[in-house]
């Protein structure tokens, strides 16, 4: 079953929005920052948030860490988009040569979604750690403008 990603309560079928959020955090966005329910969720994400924080590493071992259990592989997937002006832009700089920033910072975007997202597969299974994880990039249309970023790494529990 679904969990609020703010509060952490569970969420049913039909309740929530589509961002995983319950009926209560996602009004929560309409409330003044001074009201206490404001601070509240804001504390509940800050702190789910620091329990999620893992270690990552591309390698599957590092002299410092010892692993004492490899619990699973896991995955995170981002699916992403550029918007029409980020594409002709993109084109733009195709023909003419250069760095296209707003094509870049997409990227880069994606990239810390999907690893945020790896540590939130870890955090879930148990795992404080993820060990060899490997980035790809999958072009899913001709033109470009739609792009997934899939992460796989194998969840480990390491000493403290």
């Amino acid at each position: 079953m679904a969990v609020c990603i703010s509060c952490g309560e569970a969420l049913s079928f039909f309740a929530g929005d589509q961002n995983r959020r319950c009926n209560k955090c996602s009004k929560a966005d309409l409330w003044p920052v001074g009201h206490a329910l404001y601070s509240e969720r804001v504390e509940a994400e800050l702190l789910r948030d620091a329990e999620i924080e893992a270690i990552v590493l591309t390698t599957e071992t590092a002299p410092n860490l010892n692993i004492t259990k490899r619990i699973e592989i896991v995955t995170a997937e981002c699916a992403f988009g550029m918007n029409i002006f980020k594409d002709l832009f993109a084109g733009v700089r195709d023909i003419v040569g250069g760095r296209s920033e707003a094509v870049q910072k997409t990227m880069r975007d994606s990239r810390k979604t999907v690893l945020y997202e790896l540590k939130k597969e870890a955090y879930e299974v148990g795992a404080n750690a993820v060990v060899g994880v490997d980035l790809d990039y999958v072009e899913l249309s001709s033109a470009g403008s739609m792009v997934m970023l899939v992460a796989s790494g194998t969840a480990v529990m390491i000493e403290e």
